[in-house]
């Protein structure tokens, strides 16, 4: 079972804790902070556990022919890649402003933090938890200086192999054992063939010792949900107010009622995980009572008789008697009384009859 650290104050993640469900806003709130604002709240409706939004210090995110680059997309804010960002960028004060609103509310705030003084910022704003965006797990510096912050890791993998994971954990797990793990591909919208869940499988493998969750950009809810039930811990899906909002991610992303739907839908899966032991439940006993079915006579058995497999069938019995698996142990016992056929055989008919005990 994977290792449980507390994720943000009071809640853990990994073992048997719930999912943690991460309502990722990114920038779909089109750089309008009262938008923003309605998201938290809709997040915190929905019954997600986490708001989380991106930041970034642009200089020190791009560079500055990347910041020139012209921008004509359908989806562009601006002339310019550096003009589109900054619309989209919120200041440190309306981050403050955001987390204070998330607080009140009472949801977990935190944001990815895209480049080295975008995190120093969140550790400044007190964040539970880092998010590492995909972008940089292969930005082995940055990893670096984020987890000698101390604080717990959520780390997504699109755009990586196996092996560069494997050297994330070797760089990340001496410095900071609190993080986990998340399979993502990184494509909007992704299609069902390129989600790979297995790959969760395969991260629960090769690392026993950490949790293993799903940030997922594809359309509806059955992948996420699924993920889930592979055991996935920590879950994040982008979700927006309206897909037909200017952006690249609405497409990709839930609106209020699917994200409702999608944590209704976590918590019934994780109450129906349920235990890994099988047996005979207490909400099974009706029908165990009116359909289960009973070893009974075939045909009539004279009193004395030593019981054949040929003188036994199973029926639905009135009353009941010895349960279908036991007809072989009836075999070779003998008959106290006169059994006739199509009687029900209790343990008061057969000789010296002891129950076995079921371990």
């Amino acid at each position: 079972m994977a290792r449980e650290f507390e994720l943000c104050p009071g809640r853990r993640v990994g073992g048997d804790q719930p999912c943690f469900i991460i309502a990722e806003i990114g920038q779909n709130h089109q750089g309008d902070l009262d938008i923003a604002k309605r998201m938290i709240r809709m997040a915190k409706d929905c019954g997600a556990d986490c708001a989380k939004f991106q930041k970034s210090e642009l200089e020190y995110k791009f560079n500055k022919k990347a910041l020139e680059r012209p921008y004509t997309s359908k989806h562009s804010w601006g002339k310019t890649y550096g003009e589109h960002k900054r619309h989209l960028e919120f200041s440190h004060d309306q981050y403050r402003e955001l987390k204070n609103y998330a607080e009140e509310i009472g949801i977990f705030f935190t944001a990815s933090g895209m480049d080295e003084m975008a995190v120093e910022f969140l550790h400044e704003l007190d964040v539970p938890f880092f998010k590492v965006g995909s972008g940089d797990t292969n930005n082995f510096p940055y990893l670096e200086k984020t987890a000698k912050k101390g604080r717990p890791m959520v780390i997504s993998s699109g755009m990586q192999s196996m092996n560069t994971m494997h050297k994330v954990y070797q760089i990340v797990k001496p410095i900071n054992p609190n993080f986990c793990f998340l399979q993502c591909t990184s494509a909007y919208p992704l299609q069902p063939e390129d989600v790979n869940l297995r790959v969760i499988s395969a991260y629960q493998s090769a690392f026993p010792d950490i949790p293993i969750g799903y940030s997922g950009h594809e359309t509806g809810i059955a992948i996420s949900v699924a993920a889930v039930a592979m055991g996935a811990k920590v879950l994040e899906r982008h979700v927006t107010l309206d897909k037909t909002w200017k952006g690249s991610d609405h497409q990709a992303s839930l609106e209020p009622n699917e994200l409702a739907e999608l944590v209704k839908a976590i918590r019934t899966v994780e109450k129906a995980m349920g235990s890994p032991v099988k047996q005979l439940l207490p909400c099974e006993m009706a029908c165990n009572e009116k359909l289960g079915k009973s070893v009974v006579a075939k045909v009539a058995i004279p009193e004395g008789a030593v019981l054949t497999l040929d003188m036994l069938t199973v029926k639905v019995g009135e009353p009941k008697g010895f349960p279908p698996e036991s007809i072989f142990d009836l075999v070779g016992q003998k008959v106290k009384r006169n059994i006739e056929e199509d009687e029900t055989i209790t343990e008061q008919v057969v000789e010296n009859h002891v129950k076995k005990v079921k371990c």
